[in-house]
């Protein structure tokens, strides 16, 4: 009648008779056989995507540290001892990555890309960073792919792999970073220059500024050559990098202005006042 629950077409057979049906179900038919196997599969490729979601969170984690480490350096007394811990570091990240290496023996990356995306891009940001740090120029992602080709000396990181996987290793591994999360790791390093050139203001170095923004308007020019043509990830990322060397450029113009006139120890709080005014302009938080 009107107004009434739709009755649903199995509530016309018995409990029962569908218990009957399943116990009737043989376990060992090609089909049951197939589903199985379907079933393995699907198992051994979910626990293969959360572990390497574990190796990625464990890459940015350990990238962060180095980039931290590295922002250290303007101040440090003694620079080379800053370069030759981050080195030691990387050298753990990239051991971490050879896991990863050894997790897709055999396997498509791209099925597992969003995965390990988020640690490649952060790994790219920190080896950059490194890169500018001692050569004043970027690295290319040839340069980084080269690091990411693994040896089979080191074997205490092959202890969580399946035994299949031990009989099938070989004795090279290579993780090539993509050409997208190059991209990203690179837009992500804008902003870490941008806090290079603030830690460069406080400590009375007015030279690096006026050298950043020249690299940073490198890469900016780099990447609108893109377009919006590219990922749309790399085109969100625009932004924020048009932000970095916005700032960048205003502090080369208030030191160039000004710098004379205002006592190095003051400039740091000249150039953050500036940085927080662009923000309000823009609306950014």
């Amino acid at each position: 009648g009107s107004g009434g629950f739709r009755k649903r077409k199995h509530d016309n057979f018995p409990q029962g008779q569908r218990r009957e049906e399943k116990e009737n179900v043989n376990p060992s038919s090609a089909l049951m056989t197939s589903f199985k196997s379907f079933q393995l599969e699907l198992d051994t490729r979910h626990d293969k995507y959360e572990r390497l979601v574990k190796l990625s969170r464990d890459i940015t984690i350990e990238s962060k540290r180095t980039i931290f480490l590295l922002h250290r350096f303007t101040s440090a007394p003694n620079g080379e001892e800053i370069l030759s811990e981050s080195e030691v570091k990387l050298d753990a990240v990239r051991r971490k990555i050879k896991q990863v290496a050894q997790e897709l023996i055999g396997e498509d990356m791209y099925q597992f890309h969003r995965a390990i995306s988020p640690g490649l891009q952060e790994y790219v940001e920190a080896v950059s960073f490194q890169y500018f740090i001692k050569t004043r120029s970027l690295i290319s992602v040839e340069e980084i792919n080269k690091q990411l080709i693994f040896t089979a000396e080191d074997r205490e990181e092959t202890t969580n792999m399946t035994s299949n996987s031990h009989d099938n290793q070989p004795h090279t591994w290579s993780l090539k970073v993509t050409p997208v999360d190059y991209l990203l790791g690179v837009a992500d390093l804008t902003g870490e220059l941008m806090r290079l050139c603030i830690s460069s203001v406080g400590n009375g170095d007015i030279d690096t500024p006026f050298e950043l923004s020249q690299f940073l308007r490198q890469i900016y020019d780099g990447f609108t050559f893109i377009g919006n043509t590219g990922p749309y990830e790399v085109s969100k990322k625009l932004y924020t990098l048009k932000q970095s060397l916005a700032k960048v450029e205003n502090a080369c113009y208030t030191l160039k202005v000004r710098g004379s006139e205002i006592p190095k120890h003051m400039l740091a709080d000249v150039f953050s006042t500036k940085t927080e005014l662009i923000d309000q302009d823009e609306g950014l938080p």
